[in-house]
Parts: C-alpha cells; sequence; structure tokens
C-alpha cells in the first residue's frame, strides 16, 4: 500500500507501538457485547444527578408553591398536567440521550484481518486511531472521555454524560427543546403567581410562609431564566448542524466536507428517523435509519486491485508516521 507524504493529516502520532498489529486486539463478538451503554465518568455522572435535582426541584416549587394552594381548580389542573408532561419527557430524553450508544466504532477493529475485508486499493487512504486501535470512518473522531471513536460526534456534553453522535443526536435534541419549553413555562407560572400574590394576601397564596415562597420562586425563576437562554442555544446550535450537515467539531476546525451533504429538510429526516411524524417528538421511538458500518466506509475494489497480504503487514506495523490521526 503506498502512503504518501501529500496527504493532509493531523498531530501525527510517532510512536511506533501504537502501529503494532500484535497490539490491536480484536473486537468482541456482537453476541457478547451487552445493550447498555454508560459512561463512567464522575463529572459526567455528578452533572446529569444535578440535571435531574434540579428538574424535580422546578416541579416541586411549580406543583406545592404555585399549583395546589390556587384556589382555581382548572388552571391548576391544565397547567400541572402541561408542565409534568414535558418534564417527563424531558428527563425520558435525558435518558435516552446518556444511555444510548452514539455511534462508537469497534474497539480494536485495526487487525489484518478486518483490513483484508475491507478489499482497499493500493494508495488508498485509510485512518487507524493509535488511541483505541480502530480503523476510523469518515468523520469519525475520537472522545478523550469516552475512550471510543464516535461516529459524526458533534461534541461530549457533561450534562447528559455522554457525546452526542449520529445515534442519540435525536435525543440531545428533544432533551434541550422539552428543559427549554418547561423553563419558559415556569417563568410564566412564576410570573402570574407574583401578580396573584400582590393583588392578595400572600399567606393565602401559597402553603408555605411569605418569605420561604419568595425565596423558592426566586430560585426557581432564575434556574427557569438560566436553562431557557442554554437549552434555546444549544437547541439552535444542533438543528443548525442537523440542516448543514455539519457537526460541531467539523465547524470547529473548519474542515472542508469530504463528503456528500445531507442538508436541510432531509438532514432532519435523517437525524429523526424517517418522515415528519409524531414520532419525532417521542423519546421513547428507536430511529429507524441505520448508518454504515466501519466496514461500509471504505468502497470495496475489484479482486485485481486488492491490497496483497504484504501490504496489509507493512500498513500495520509500520514504525513511521503514516495517515494516523489522534484527536
Amino acid at each position: 500500500m503506498m502512503i504518501t507524504p501529500l496527504h493532509r493529516f493531523r498531530d501525527i502520532e510517532r510512536k511506533p507501538e501504537y502501529l503494532q498489529p500484535e497490539k490491536c486486539v480484536p473486537p468482541p463478538s456482537r453476541a457478547s457485547l451487552g445493550t447498555m451503554w454508560f459512561i463512567r465518568d464522575g463529572c459526567g455522572i455528578a452533572c446529569a444527578v444535578v440535571t435531574w435535582m434540579l428538574v424535580f426541584y422546578a416541579d416541586f416549587v411549580v406543583l406545592l408553591v404555585m399549583l395546589v394552594p390556587s384556589r382555581d381548580y382548572v388552571y391548576s389542573v391544565i397547567n400541572g398536567t402541561l408542565f409534568n408532561t414535558l418534564a417527563f419527557l424531558a428527563l425520558a430524553s435525558h435518558f435516552r440521550a446518556m444511555l444510548t450508544d452514539p455511534g462508537a466504532v469497534p474497539k480494536g477493529n485495526a487487525t489484518k484481518e478486518f483490513i483484508e475485508s475491507l478489499q482497499l486499493k493500493p494508495g488508498q487512504v485509510v485512518y487507524k486511531c493509535p488511541k483505541c486501535c480502530s480503523i476510523k470512518p469518515d468523520r469519525a473522531h475520537h472522545c478523550s472521555v469516552c475512550k471510543r471513536c464516535i461516529r459524526k460526534m458533534d461534541h461530549h456534553c457533561p450534562w447528559v454524560n455522554n457525546c452526542v453522535g449520529e445515534n442519540n443526536q435525536k435525543y440531545f435534541v428533544l432533551f434541550t427543546m422539552y428543559i427549554a419549553l418547561i423553563s419558559l413555562h415556569a417563568l410564566i407560572m412564576v410570573g402570574f403567581h407574583f401578580l396573584y400574590c400582590f393583588e392578595e394576601d400572600w399567606t393565602k397564596c401559597s402553603s408555605f410562609s411569605p418569605p420561604t415562597t419568595v425565596i423558592l420562586l426566586i430560585l426557581l425563576c432564575f434556574e427557569a431564566l438560566l436553562f431557557l437562554i442554554f437549552t434555546s442555544v444549544m437547541f439552535g446550535t444542533q438543528v443548525h448542524s442537523i440542516c448543514t450537515d455539519e457537526t460541531g467539531i467539523e465547524r470547529l476546525k473548519n474542515q472542508k466536507p469530504t463528503w456528500v451533504k445531507i442538508s436541510g429538510w432531509e438532514g432532519m429526516k435523517l437525524a429523526f428517523g424517517g418522515a415528519f411524524s409524531l414520532g419525532w417528538f417521542n423519546p421513547f421511538s428507536n430511529l429507524n435509519c441505520e448508518s454504515p458500518g466501519p466496514a461500509e466506509a471504505v468502497p470495496a475494489a475489484p479482486a485485481s486491485a486488492i491490497m496483497t497480504q504484504e501490504e496489509i503487514e507493512q500498513f500495520l506495523a509500520r514504525d513511521v508516521p503514516v495517515q494516523v490521526l489522534n484527536e
């Protein structure tokens, strides 16, 4: 296989031990892999727990401080049902975004057998990650927290304790949307409640004492305003990335597209798993679009142009810098 220095690459890994084929342990079989995906990162777990606690705090203030003491039964039922439905969908979206494989490339698949199965043409460029010893598909990036290469990785979000990639971007978008909606809803209810309490006796507008009521409402107001701004920006950023078919990392690196862009409405349908329907807003629906695996990222070559065994071994065992990205 001819590897020339003309190809552009970044942060070349020069340590020869990363390029030795015996260092790449073949990935486990699909039958031995569990279905649970969970990142054991202390910071991410703490952020995820804080996220749930803040939603529960908002629900506590909305129900026990504003709605239950209200004399308007219809107002309390409608707003209580709407707020709790949105909060449930937000937490369900967070749960799916956190526990869904974002598109991890099989670890340790840079083996002789796997490269032979790709049927590479002589001179064809492939990328090998020196950190997880994987053959990287196009648009895959290595995450130092997940310790895996992730297909179409946008960024690693500590609030969901996971990377945002091609398999869980829908759930992350829904999470930001529902959090923004409950934050806006809480702000509106806090405003109405303050007006109501100013017109009535403060002792009658809440089951708590007036100072406690004011403190709880002010804290909720700050929380809702902060998360409304933050999640609205993230929601807009993610929708823009989907519509332009450009991830956050690709935009940050000003990476020129080497792929056929699927932008606009078609990009939204691909990210959300099909044509527009109520399933787009359902965090429990699975994506219908199957992404190509790493083996499909490189087109097959004619039998006459397939790399020889000697060329494959030279690629795996080279001690000089080759097309190896250290990301």
